[in-house]
């Protein structure tokens, strides 16, 4: 399994938690709670947890092409919905 992380410095991160996993909920399976959720791709799995100044995001894929395709997806998504503040994302493997 294929691992990448990165912690997204925001004061919204319960937001960003929320919609994201909101949008994606209509087509696919998703876990949501006050701080941590999950979103599962066909590709792999994204992990999400909302702490007080950052968004945690693990992506879990079975091979380097899934995740970088899964990375994508979800840093585009976080971008698009963080436009105002501009979201620095950096993935970093594990």
């Amino acid at each position: 399994m294929k691992i990448s992380e990165s912690r997204v410095e925001t004061q919204n991160a319960g937001r960003y938690l929320a919609q994201l996993c909101k949008h994606f909920a209509h087509k696919l399976p998703v876990e949501l709670d006050d701080t941590v959720g999950s979103i599962a791709f066909s590709i792999g799995i994204c992990r999400l947890e909302a702490q007080p100044a950052a968004l945690l995001m693990r992506c879990e894929s079975p091979d380097a092409a899934a995740l970088d395709q899964l990375q994508t997806v979800i840093a585009d998504h976080v971008a698009r919905f963080g436009w105002r503040e501009a979201p620095e994302i950096v993935w970093r493997s594990r």
